[in-house]
């Protein structure tokens, strides 16, 4: 809402200068040539782009107490995050200044709603968080230091303010804490049905869950309410984000009721990127003036193992061109400077700054030069499904290798995929291939070039039974909350691990 009269690069001028004299108090940047008053120029020329391993061990040091490491002064709060692969679990510092930023901008993406919509009856009954538990663990590894980790969403709501928790916030603090999140799900329902609620916000598989067990338990006339607008009359705003809502989009607004209103958010451990202030094909405007300094890196210059080397590739909001990949770098009030987070995103304007998220780095299909994105696979999935009335309950593709009799090899895309039963037409895994095939032809140049000239065979489809995506989620630690399948990776570690649940299932 501070935006406007200011543009966004404007904005980001500003956070830049701000946010430089901190960096300049700590250790580790001023061994990388961050002073105060440096300009933009000096700092793209000596600060290299960083990863997670390369912070690690500045944050393990955090971590044991150690001050102005990162940031000025010590810092005692962590969120666990392992984005959407299967890699280590990543410690991002939750300084005071990081609590302000996410204070801020969860404020400025409701106000951002309300601007777009022009009512504020939003603010007039209970909003309800499905985030993961407020419950801190201690990190026993940084005794006699204390400092504690966990989901970023309990962070928030242990820090919201005081009028929001007062007013707003449901489930309640006690239930906020649970994280058996079955017992979760029924204690809210207990708590919530009573209520004024006029939004709710999490992950679309959990939304639903918790929709169903609302409709199940709030009868009339003997049978479920059709959608949760008949139990609470005033909901009208739904707040997604996290992962793609369009393969959950038409049952949600089912589950919901017809006038719901969606607003869409883009959080991350690192920082809140941007946030839905037009209609939904529109994008997300970039959140440029609340503490985070943004750079884009152009994908076409990628390459993880020379990120040292391409710092001077990466550009401000000002650099950027429409409808073009960028891997997404940021400087946030954590102590992270110049950092990859992993995520792709692509502007769709650039006055105002509005962009959508295209996918991971790590999550894309390139095992044979097909160079098939996150989106894509989705987009391909969600046509294929609404054409032939499937609801998707969740997915995961890689590449399956053959040798063939020549020795070469050749290769194919294997796609997981659980439906929801109860469908007119029986769906097959040949008959979904065929046409995820025909799909991703239409949307991807190069995939359709490798198909089309025998380097890639037709994809292998996998209808699995229900339990199995949750099979593998429970067992990495990603059941409930703010986690997310990863949807594709290039190579099979999920792949032969969903094997492994698959087997389990049938056991």
């Amino acid at each position: 809402m501070r935006l406007k009269g200011r543009s966004d690069a404007g904005a980001q001028r500003k956070v830049f200068k701000n946010l430089i004299p901190k960096l300049a108090q700590a250790l580790v940047w001023q061994g990388a040539g961050v002073e105060r008053g440096m300009t933009y120029a000096q700092f793209r020329e000596r600060v290299p782009l960083k990863t997670y391993e390369d912070l690690s061990p500045h944050i393990e040091r955090m971590k044991k107490g150690d001050e102005n490491i990162l940031w000025p002064g010590s810092c005692q709060l962590y969120s666990v995050s392992s984005g959407t692969t299967a890699g280590r679990t990543k410690y991002i510092p939750v300084t005071e200044s990081m609590l302000d930023h996410f204070k801020q901008t969860g404020l400025d993406s409701i106000l951002w709603y309300t601007s777009r919509t022009g009512s504020t009856r939003i603010f007039r009954g209970r909003h309800i968080f499905l985030g993961g538990s407020t419950t801190l663990a201690a990190i026993p590894e940084s005794e006699p230091f204390e400092a504690y980790a966990g989901d970023l969403s309990g962070i928030a709501a242990l820090n919201l303010p005081g009028w929001v928790e007062r007013h707003l916030y449901e489930p309640g603090t006690e239930i906020a804490q649970m994280a058996d999140w079955p017992a979760k799900i029924e204690a809210i329902v207990e708590r919530t049905m009573g209520l004024d609620i006029t939004a709710l916000s999490g992950i679309p598989s959990w939304v639903l869950i918790l929709a169903e067990a609302l409709r199940n338990r709030a009868m009339d006339g003997g049978h479920p309410v059709p959608h949760l607008q008949a139990l609470w009359p005033n909901l009208e705003c739904y707040v997604h984000g996290g992962v793609p809502v369009t393969p959950f989009q038409d049952e949600l607004r089912s589950f919901l009721g017809p006038t719901v209103n969606f607003h869409e958010v883009y959080p991350a451990s690192e920082a809140f990127i941007a946030a839905q202030d037009a209609e939904a094909a529109a994008g997300l405007r970039l959140m440029s003036d609340a503490g985070v300094f943004f750079e884009f890196l152009p994908m076409a210059d990628f390459d993880e193992k020379r990120l040292n080397h391409l710092g001077e590739k990466a550009v401000p909001v000002e650099g950027v061109t429409p409808d073009v990949d960028y891997a997404l770098v940021l400087s946030n009030p954590g102590g992270l400077a110049r950092y990859v987070i992993g995520d792709v995103v692509r502007f769709t304007s650039t006055q105002p700054a509005r962009l959508t998220y295209v996918g991971r780095t790590k999550l894309q299909l390139s095992a044979f030069g097909e160079h098939v994105i996150e989106k894509e696979i989705t987009d391909a999935l969600i046509a294929v499904c609404r054409r032939n009335g499937w609801t998707i309950t969740n997915f995961h593709v890689a590449p399956l290798f053959v040798n063939s009799a020549t020795g070469k090899t050749r290769g194919r895309h294997e796609w997981w995929v659980e439906l929801k039963p109860g469908t007119i037409l029986t769906p097959t895994g040949p008959v979904m291939a065929v046409e995820l095939d025909m799909e991703l032809k239409r949307l991807n140049e190069d995939y359709e070039a490798k198909r089309n000239g025998g380097a890639l065979d037709a994809p292998f489809v996998r209808l699995v039974m229900p339990g199995v995506f949750e099979q593998w989620m429970r067992h990495h630690g990603k059941w409930g909350g703010q986690n997310k399948m990863p949807r594709c990776r290039s190579d099979r570690i999920i792949a032969d691990e969903l094997g492994g649940a698959l087997q389990f299932a049938k056991d």
